[in-house]
């Protein structure tokens, strides 16, 4: 006979909660392969001069512009509260705040934990590296941040699902809880790409960069290419906005190329492309009108 335990894991029970609250999203996912040759680049200028940028702090700085110039989706679905009778809104935000998704162990048990990195439209590749590095190492789940999550593994079940839905009831205070987008990489492993529905209106999710077969100037090259995902609330926006945010987001990434595009790059410009495509944002090139 087959032995078995079992095992209460009070520290994942945010995850739980979050997941039968998020269930009423309406997630659709697209992907793309970013070619992160300059991204790469600029990351090995900046450790010559010792500094250290991650991948996802790239990600994040060129997700709050992206976001700025596509603001219907930094967005969220109010819910049509206190009754049915009230139509559900949209409620959208003046700033860009990411959920970043942790792998952390709090008291011995392995669970996900959510840190904000906020103000990511003006916010400073520096500025996001230094936010993304607070929350590194084994201690992460003690700051003062993550008291919430370390309460609700504390409280019985029913009073942790009622506390945790009051958190997200009013959409204007979500972003402080919640962010406005949510971002989780697994590029540390050797996953090419995956998806998730964050619970916020886009989630952005990146995977590995590994060398693949590009085309420039017609002959094929390797290049370092990372495939990214990104899942939509269909309630909140449509395929096609999604489309556009998705395109915006890999030509924000390509076009990185040294400090001056972090110093004084304006969100509300894209930049050029670097494979030499004409840049034109507010055209839908490649989308076929919708049928529906």
């Amino acid at each position: 006979m087959t032995g078995s335990h079992t095992v209460v894991e009070r520290r994942r029970r945010h995850t739980l909660y979050f997941l039968e609250w998020s269930a009423s999203q309406r997630p659709v996912h697209l992907d793309t392969d970013v070619d992160m040759t300059r991204v790469q680049e600029h990351r090995a200028a900046a450790r010559a001069r010792g500094e250290r940028y991650s991948v996802v702090t790239y990600l994040l700085h060129a997700a709050g512009r992206a976001l700025a110039r596509h603001p219907e989706a930094n967005a969220v679905m109010a819910p049509g509260w206190p009754g049915l009778l009230r139509a559900p809104r949209i409620v959208r935000y003046d700033s860009v705040t990411a959920k970043l998704a942790l792998d952390r162990p709090v008291e011995g048990e392995r669970t996900v934990l959510s840190a904000l990195v906020p103000r990511l439209e003006t916010a400073s590749l520096r500025e996001i590296q230094d936010r993304v590095d607070r929350y590194r190492g084994e201690e992460a789940a003690q700051l003062p941040e993550f008291k919430g999550v370390r309460a609700l593994g504390g409280l019985p079940v029913l009073l942790g699902r009622l506390g945790f839905a009051a958190a997200l009831r009013d959409p204007r205070k979500r972003p402080g809880v919640f962010g406005t987008v949510s971002v989780s990489s697994l590029g540390h492993s050797t996953v090419d790409g995956f998806h998730s529905a964050g619970g916020t209106a886009v989630t952005l999710c990146a995977g590995r960069i590994a060398e693949r077969a590009v085309v420039r100037d017609g002959a094929v090259r390797a290049a370092p290419v990372m495939r990214l995902g990104l899942t939509f609330d269909h309630r909140v926006i449509d395929g096609a906005a999604a489309a556009e945010l998705l395109t915006d987001l890999r030509h924000t990434m390509e076009a990185c190329d040294d400090a001056s595009w972090e110093e004084h790059h304006d969100p509300a410009d894209p930049g050029q492309d670097p494979r030499g495509a004409d840049r034109d944002h507010g055209t839908r090139r490649g989308l076929e009108p919708s049928t529906r």
